[in-house]
């Protein structure tokens, strides 16, 4: 018996051959959102440093003790290995965007990663939407072609960018849209944090 696990479909502007920093990122970003995805929707904000899993042991052995051997075997075999650090205590912010612009990262941080969540419109209903914010809301929550989505999006110092998309009306992992220029705006945002 073999285990056929359909494939992820990628998205627009995923190359076909990822370096292996993209291919470390990916890695990454795809465990970020599954490990997101797996405490349910209507989640706020969570922001993630990516670190060199080598450079962490390096810096910190202890850090063995606290990862699986799984892990363990997979940093060995590939010095672009990433660790994901949830950073909590995040400061207030009224949106994503104020609250990335707020972000920098120390050199030991290789990249960084974020899910949010979003409504997202097909273009023709998003051109009808009120252009008062206080009443496009409630428009935008009571539409009935409005799809809910989950970000998580990825980028490292070194320029490789990726990002996975889940939907809540298609919410499993087999269902997953991903690639490294999903979303361009978001990807900027974070690439300033780390300047």
């Amino acid at each position: 018996m073999t285990d056929a696990t359909p494939p992820t479909p990628t998205l627009p502007g995923s190359p076909s051959e990822p370096t292996a920093p993209q291919a470390a990122l990916a890695d990454a970003v795809r465990e970020i959102e599954h490990h997101v995805a797996a405490a349910g929707w209507d989640a706020p904000v969570r922001v993630f440093a990516l670190v060199r899993t080598q450079a962490a042991l390096a810096a910190e052995p202890g850090l063995a003790d606290q990862l699986e051997p799984a892990t363990l075997a997979a940093a060995r075999a590939s010095a672009w290995h990433l660790t994901s650090i949830e950073q909590e205590g995040l400061p207030a912010a009224p949106d994503l965007e104020s609250l990335l612009a707020g972000l920098s990262w120390p050199p030991a941080v290789d990249g960084v990663a974020v899910t949010a969540e979003r409504i997202v419109l097909p273009p023709a209903a998003e051109a009808a939407m009120p252009q008062d914010a206080e009443a496009a809301l409630p428009w935008l929550l009571a539409h009935p072609q409005r799809e809910d989505v989950r970000l998580a999006v990825g980028v490292l110092r070194e320029g490789a960018t990726w990002s996975v998309v889940r939907t809540r009306a298609h919410d499993s992992d087999d269902a997953v849209g991903q690639g490294a220029d999903v979303v361009p705006g978001l990807v900027a945002a974070l690439r300033a944090t780390l300047d």
